[in-house]
């Protein structure tokens, strides 16, 4: 049997907290390991306390009580970094969007989220793909569509490559674009992986918007 998804959530709101932990206990796939009601407490326990569990994937508010999220986002990153972190919140702001994904979030979701979205989120980012709310996806590649592409390519992609990061941007999973491309799951990680590797970011949403950055959807044709 494969392991469940491991899952911290760090939510100072106590209503909204029960029924995210209510959600998960029905779930068997994942379970929740520990909650937090600031950040500062949970950076305490996973850099001091040994008993602290490391989880697969964190629930992280932005509004929160001293250090918010998007300032400890990044020491979660150095603490756990093999964890995804879903950024779950009520802000809608562009900028903290933004500011989100650019400092290494897996997914970016509102509180506004159903419950089974969220749950769907968690599969999602552990399956490497990127778990965006509708309305901020959409946000995110406007935004990015924007930007002027470069004149060229240190590190170009390959034909499959494209292909890849292209299914990327529309929020399919590894298992899903296996399935589109006829191809085994394990080769569609290995082409996320490098595509990581020349883009030099860590997860699906960093690697769609430099893809945007760089002119890359731009100038592919429409089917």
């Amino acid at each position: 049997m494969n392991e469940k998804i491991s899952v911290m959530m760090v939510e100072d709101h106590p209503e909204y907290r029960e029924g995210v932990m209510l959600a998960l206990e029905t779930e068997t796939d994942m379970e929740l390991i520990r909650v937090f009601g600031t950040t500062e407490a949970a950076l305490r326990a996973l850099q001091y306390r040994k008993d602290c569990p490391k989880p697969d994937v964190i629930l992280l508010d932005l509004n929160l009580p001293g250090m918010g999220g998007l300032e400890a986002l990044p020491w979660f990153r150095d603490y756990v970094p093999k964890a995804k972190i879903i950024v779950l919140t009520q802000s809608d702001r562009e900028d903290d969007v933004l500011s989100a994904i650019s400092a290494g979030a897996s997914g970016y979701l509102l509180k506004s989220a159903t419950l089974d979205q969220i749950t769907e989120g968690i599969r999602t980012v552990m399956d490497g793909g990127a778990s965006l709310d509708a309305n901020m996806a959409t946000f995110i590649l406007d935004t990015y569509k924007k930007i002027p592409p470069k004149a060229k390519m240190e590190n170009s992609l390959t034909k499959r490559e494209l292909e890849i990061i292209t299914l990327l941007s529309e929020g399919l999973s590894k298992k899903e674009i296996s399935g589109k491309l006829h191809i085994s799951t394990p080769t569609v990680a290995t082409h996320v992986a490098h595509i990581y590797e020349k883009f030099n970011v860590r997860n699906a949403p960093a690697a769609v918007a430099k893809a945007f950055r760089m002119g890359i959807f731009s100038t592919r044709k429409k089917v």
